[in-house]
């Protein structure tokens, strides 16, 4: 193989050893703040959940999706903004969803969204990301216990409790 003017390859020492860098990373979790709440932080039901979540997604005229994330006794750990959408929609990628549990050392944890049209009914596409969402968890050793999708006015549905997460 001949080289060619202007290839890289191309030095006048040709004993010499070019050097290249790789970018090194740093992850890290950072603690944004707290959310107040009245119980002692300890899931047992999804209602839990929803009470905790409910005063942070009540007036968004966008769809967000979080995830709250669980130690081993299911007490709340943190909370994490996976995405911000649109008006009806929230593209969720289960890679996002990942590194916040996995950041966290979450042992389980529960997806929420909310419906800015203020009907809790999830839609297909909401049933299907949670079973997506699922099989990751599964994947990568940490359980979804529950995905609620919250309107207005304390309304929320758990899929859990409707059967589509097992």
């Amino acid at each position: 193989m001949s080289r060619q003017k202007g290839d890289k390859t191309d030095s006048p020492d040709p004993g010499r050893v070019r050097c290249f860098r790789v970018t090194k990373y740093r992850l890290a979790l950072v603690r944004e703040g707290s959310i107040p709440t009245a119980w002692d932080k300890t899931v047992r039901e999804a209602a839990d959940v929803a009470r905790l979540m409910a005063p942070l997604l009540a007036d968004l005229d966008r769809e967000t999706f979080w995830v709250v994330m669980l130690d081993g006794k299911n007490r709340v750990i943190g909370v994490n903004l996976v995405s911000i959408g649109t008006l009806n929609a929230a593209l969720v990628h289960p890679r996002e969803l990942a590194k916040a549990l996995i950041l966290a050392n979450s042992a389980s944890a529960i997806v929420v969204h909310q419906h800015p049209s203020g009907c809790a009914e999830p839609s297909a596409e909401d049933t299907a990301l949670t079973r997506r969402l699922c099989e990751v968890g599964d994947l990568i050793g940490v359980r979804i216990l529950d995905h609620l999708v919250l309107g207005h006015d304390g309304a929320y549905v758990s899929l859990a409790e409707r059967g589509i997460i097992r």
